[in-house]
């Protein structure tokens, strides 16, 4: 379908690409990836039609069409929600158009002339491609892929104009999603989405008949859309027949071996080199080293391997110990204007607590986070911090506190202290400012480099409870995973805003749900929420049909016999229904009782208190046993009620 055939470009003595070449197949689902800076988005420009080649030639398949989703940069105003995103569908709805303008023409033909039989077979050539197109649908479809990326029914009726920068690349994205073109091209489509558009949209791509491109640095994304990977590396571009994950085992392994490739090539040169020193001048040997100079002449070079910044080790300062609880909220309520965020509000944050924060987006996340943090007024309620608190928070707007006169060096050094003042360069190669970009003035660099410089400067002040509100955005992945090792050895407490799954499953073990103003704590990570979400949407679902199924069974009865039925019914039930209650209660309980021993468990003076430090590991051993068993029996209750009131 395409073929990228000797493409070559460059820019000043800096080369994009070096006579790179790919096949894309009609149904070929392709993560692009390399480092910051590689041509990445380049690559889908050219792609695109939006840049040139120097050389070299881009072939597509007759009848194909592409879309494109840039990473930013994308308005729309002047219609409705709905209207903007229904003009995808132009195709279908002017062929609707031109079926109901000819129709109406029929009526003032002569039935018998020839140009009542043309217009005929047109009106039955555009109702059958109307047909195929599912236009009967597009309502719907409209809908379904609006409500998918996190929009509400409230939002079909307002102006595009309305809607944020994050919120107007997802009207871009629906519209790119409902035309199906047959290539699409997308530059971080997940950089706007929440976790659970995110998953809506990974859904979406995976039963998606067109072929995709897409660039991403959220790996857990990458491993579920895409079943081949092209890396840029070096100029060239480099295809794996599998996921990110395939990809990243493979080209280590690669690496590996081209390593070892170029340097026996090295012992190999040098020692023919040696001879052709030593016996240069020797008549003797004159054929032999004639042929060994012509052999060198015809070798080439394998270049060695780039120093791999992903093995940046980095630690944060050793954090001041805290009391107990680190931060504590009592009846908080949050309004702006006649907008509730949150309303009586309650949460406890103790020591040791590793916790990720998620929720549709406009939920109130980045509120709850400054608020957290003490930097956003409450319109009720109190806010406490805990003995010996230290905090740190990093938002999305921090680069603004940067001093604009300073260097990227000067900005880090100012803060680093003891050991870190020895591996700034090392950390900043980590956040991508390497070479001469260490002496870049603050006020030149962009929006994504002063956001990376102030997360850097952060892992080098000593704190004991962190507040992160998306920190991976404008990381690759390698400076992720600087980023994730530092946390992961980090002794603090933390709270951290992100919908990076592969980014917070091996690092947090709660997850705080914001949904309707309200909070709700899951014990593990984000794996586990997302299981336990899925497995309540699920009943719901099913809690729903069974309903509707028995009081369409009840309806068609007899009153008399309808209101016998529920009564036996509700006799039967009451029993299951009042263990499944207690059940609740108790697990309850447990999951008090298991977060208390787990919060104590926390402290490193736990694991010294000889007896008492064993029997309070018995006990939360028991707990976790016992709540376990209470969550299966409440399973097996709830399936038995749900099924007795279906019948």
């Amino acid at each position: 379908m395409l073929e990228i055939d000797g493409i070559h470009l460059q820019y000043g003595h800096q080369v994009i690409f070096d006579d790179i070449s790919a096949v894309v197949g009609p149904h070929d689902r392709i993560g692009l990836v390399g480092l910051n800076g590689t041509g990445k988005s380049t690559l889908l420009k050219m792609i695109a039609g939006q840049v040139e080649a120097d050389s070299g030639r881009l072939g597509k398949s007759k009848g194909m069409t592409i879309g494109y989703l840039p990473q930013d940069g994308i308005e729309c105003h002047g219609r409705t929600l709905f209207v903007e995103v229904e003009h995808a569908l132009d195709d279908i709805i002017e062929l609707k158009r031109s079926v109901e303008e000819v129709s109406a023409q029929l009526e003032s033909m002569d039935h018998e002339s020839e140009d009542y039989r043309d217009a005929l077979m047109m009106i039955g050539d555009w109702e059958r491609q109307l047909e195929d197109a599912e236009a009967h649908k597009v309502k719907s479809r409209v809908e379904r892929v609006l409500l998918g990326l996190g929009f509400q029914m409230s939002d079909m009726t307002r102006d595009t104009g309305e809607f944020s920068g994050g919120w107007q690349m997802r009207i871009a994205l629906a519209k790119l999603l409902l035309r199906e073109p047959s290539l699409l091209l997308m530059d971080e489509p997940t950089n706007h989405l929440d976790i659970e558009s995110q998953r809506w949209l990974e859904e979406w791509l995976r039963r998606y008949r067109g072929a995709l491109i897409v660039v991403s640095h959220d790996r857990a994304f990458l491993d579920t859309v895409c079943d081949r990977t092209f890396a840029i590396y070096r100029s060239r571009l480099e295809l794996y027949s599998g996921n990110f994950s395939y990809y990243e085992k493979t080209s280590i392994m690669l690496r590996e071996q081209r390593r070892q490739a170029a340097e026996k090539q090295r012992r190999e040169i040098e020692k023919t080199q040696d001879f052709i020193d030593r016996f240069r001048a020797k008549a003797t040997k004159a054929t032999q080293v004639q042929s060994r100079i012509k052999a060198l002449e015809k070798i080439e070079i394998i270049e060695a391997e780039e120093e791999d910044h992903s093995a940046i080790a980095f630690r944060f300062p050793p954090p001041p110990a805290s009391g107990q609880t680190v931060l504590k909220l009592e009846g908080v309520s949050k309004y702006y204007g006649d907008l509730k965020v949150f309303e009586k509000v309650d949460f406890q944050l103790e020591r040791g607590e590793r916790i990720a924060i998620v929720g549709p987006n406009g939920a109130g996340k980045s509120t709850l986070v400054r608020i957290l943090a003490g930097s956003e007024p409450l319109t009720a309620g109190t806010r406490e911090e805990g003995l010996r608190v230290s905090l740190a928070y990093f938002a999305q707007h921090q680069a603004d506190e940067l001093d604009p006169s300073l260097d990227v060096y000067e900005t880090v050094n100012a803060v680093a202290t003891g050991e870190g003042r020895t591996k700034l360069r090392s950390l900043l190669g980590a956040f991508l400012f390497r070479g001469d970009d260490v002496f870049k003035k603050v006020s030149v660099l962009s929006g994504g480099e002063r956001n990376r410089l102030a997360l850097a400067r952060l892992l080098l002040r000593p704190f004991n409870c962190l507040i992160l509100d998306e920190p991976t955005n404008h990381l690759d992945m390698r400076s992720k995973a600087v980023l994730s090792e530092a946390i992961k050895n980090y002794d603090g407490t933390f709270i951290i805003v992100s919908h990076d799954r592969d980014f917070l499953d091996p690092l947090v073990t709660k997850v705080l749900e914001i949904r309707e103003g309200k909070l709700r704590v899951f014990p593990g990570n984000i794996s586990y929420y997302l299981e336990a979400t899925e497995d309540e949407r699920k009943a719901r679902t099913s809690v729903a049909e069974n309903t509707s199924g028995t009081e369409r069974k009840l309806d068609a009865m007899d009153p008399r016999e309808r209101r016998r039925r529920v009564a036996e019914r509700n006799q039967r039930l009451a029993p299951l229904k009042k263990r499944a209650a207690a059940l609740e209660g108790k697990i309850a309980q447990l999951e008090t009782e298991i977060g208390e021993l787990e919060s104590r468990m926390a402290d490193p003076e736990f694991f010294k208190k000889g007896n008492n430090t064993k029997a309070s590991m018995d006990r939360y051993n028991a707990a976790k046993a016992d709540m376990e068993s209470s969550y299966e029996e409440w399973g097996r209750l709830t399936g038995e009620i749900s099924g007795d009131e279906a019948e």
